[in-house]
């Protein structure tokens, strides 16, 4: 796939979206979102409509009896679908090392899991809950929009349809990329500043913010009827995103480095948190922590023989094509949380 992102030719962009979905996965071209304006049009079509509809009035989570329960929430990722990617595999990876394994037989399409490398275990594009066989069970779901939550047995099909959650590409909500943008539009206020590089305007920033509270309105809804199942919600989300801004309350933004509103026209348009409308027993935990990475960065530095002021890259990157969310260093937080180590 090339670096350099196409803005503005829709059909050579769409072209770059099929290469994020990994055969026999197939991208639904109506479900391209490259800019906030397609994300709130998406909200009204038939396949995300029902989506929404059944996550938050009709999904019951498959939970086995006793233990202790962890709804694990990882934020989706460009490529489809999310287990292949190369942040989940590590995320996956480490809950296997830590002796976590499905409970139940529920693999993505051999096609894809013949892909894995040879030293990757069957089990990682198992989406099933997990156990350690010692009490604690982990059901892994995803951040995502326009989705708003994805329980992870359904990112393939749901009530005998095929699911939207593989089928779709979404880089429409990240502004500072500075391609998500549809200037084919009518109402695209975007300007080009540079080669492939574009600002957004009232339009899209406007749209942005409806998108975001509606993201964080579904998400509180879901967790209001499933939340109360699990004994533990955690995110695990990247620092600063818009994943964990979809989460934080008001009063948590600034310690988590989030926005609590967006400038729109001369006004400040707030932002709200699936856990500003959730009561505290359902509030979700977000890590990892600022306090976290700055251990975990100290740590990382120890291992590659550096400081850490010049981990830069390779922090950034995850060791990888990922996020810091990969790296041991910040896994090693996760487990301890998943766990309740009161040792750690």
């Amino acid at each position: 796939m090339s670096n350099q992102v196409i803005v503005e030719d829709k059909a050579a962009r769409f072209l770059q979206s099929q290469e994020k979905i990994q055969a026999p996965y197939e991208l639904d071209p109506e479900l391209c979102l490259y800019s906030p304006q397609d994300n709130m049009d998406s909200l009204s079509h038939p396949r995300i409509a029902d989506w929404i509809e059944f996550v938050t009035e009709r999904y019951m989570p498959p939970l086995p009896e006793g233990g202790r329960k962890v709804l694990l929430m990882m934020p989706c990722t460009a490529t489809k679908p999310y287990p292949f990617s190369t942040e989940h595999r590590a995320i996956n990876r480490r809950l296997h090392d830590e002796g976590f394994r499905p409970v139940a037989r529920q693999p993505l399409a051999q096609e894809l899991c013949a892909r894995l490398g040879p030293d990757d275990p069957q089990e990682l594009l198992d989406v099933s809950i997990l156990s350690d066989g010692k009490g604690t069970y982990i059901h892994r779901a995803v951040i995502s929009e326009p989705m708003a939550l994805v329980p992870y047995e359904t990112i393939t099909g749901y009530e005998g349809k095929p699911s939207p959650c593989h089928a779709y590409d979404d880089p429409g909500l990240f502004e500072k990329r500075g391609n998500a943008v549809s200037p084919w539009r009518g109402d695209s206020t975007a300007v080009q500043v540079g080669p492939s590089k574009w600002a957004w305007g009232d339009n899209e920033k406007r749209a942005y913010v409806e998108m975001h509270n509606e993201m964080a309105r579904l998400l509180a809804k879901a967790m209001e009827r499933i939340g109360g199942f699990y004994d533990a919600r955690i995110s695990w989300v990247a620092p600063g995103l818009t994943h964990r801004s979809f989460v934080l309350e008001k009063g948590a933004r600034k310690a988590h480095g989030v926005p609590a509103s967006k400038k729109v026209a001369g006004r400040n348009l707030a932002f709200i948190g699936a856990n500003d409308l959730l009561p505290d027993p359902l509030k979700i935990t977000c890590l990892p922590l600022a306090e976290d990475c700055t251990d975990a960065i100290a740590r990382l530095a120890k291992r590659l023989g550096t400081t850490p002021d010049r981990v830069g890259s390779h922090w950034s990157r995850g060791g990888a094509n990922a996020t810091p969310l990969a790296l041991p260093e910040l896994l090693d937080v996760l487990v301890e949380n998943i766990l309740e180590k009161e040792d750690a």
